[in-house]
């Protein structure tokens, strides 16, 4: 459990680097992400862009790692964003949102499949009114 605690406190440091290359380096070459129930990002460009997504709305967000556990094949990553949203065309106000990311680790040590979630219409509200 230590080296995937490792894994998920890097992971976690890339989501606050402004860098989303950085979080696509986590997940094997043809692996992906989905989010809520939107189609998946698969492959690393496809999760770049993703990520880049969240960078753009919430330049200098922050992710913490609120919990880890292992759940038979998966581990669950829960996480805490916060930022405000200043990006082009942005609201400035602020968001904190939770969730997870459900992950299967691939044999080369990757994220090979991560099926994140969250609370799609508190995030939009938030992005209206604000957190709180």
């Amino acid at each position: 459990m230590a080296g995937l605690r490792d894994f998920a406190e890097r992971y976690t440091a890339a989501w606050c680097s402004g860098q989303p290359a950085r979080v696509a380096g986590f997940y094997a070459p043809r692996g992906s992400l989905t989010i809520n129930s939107g189609s998946p990002s698969v492959g690393r460009d496809a999760i770049q862009a993703a990520a880049q997504s969240f960078m753009t709305a919430l330049p200098g967000m922050k992710v913490t790692m609120d919990s880890l556990r292992v759940d038979g094949e998966c581990v669950i990553y829960s996480w805490t964003l916060t930022g405000a949203n200043t990006g082009s065309g942005g609201t400035g106000r602020c968001v904190c949102i939770s969730g997870f990311e459900r992950w299967l680790i691939g044999q080369d040590g990757l994220i090979a499949r991560s099926h994140g979630q969250f609370d799609e219409r508190e995030y939009e509200r938030q992005l209206r009114h604000g957190a709180g």
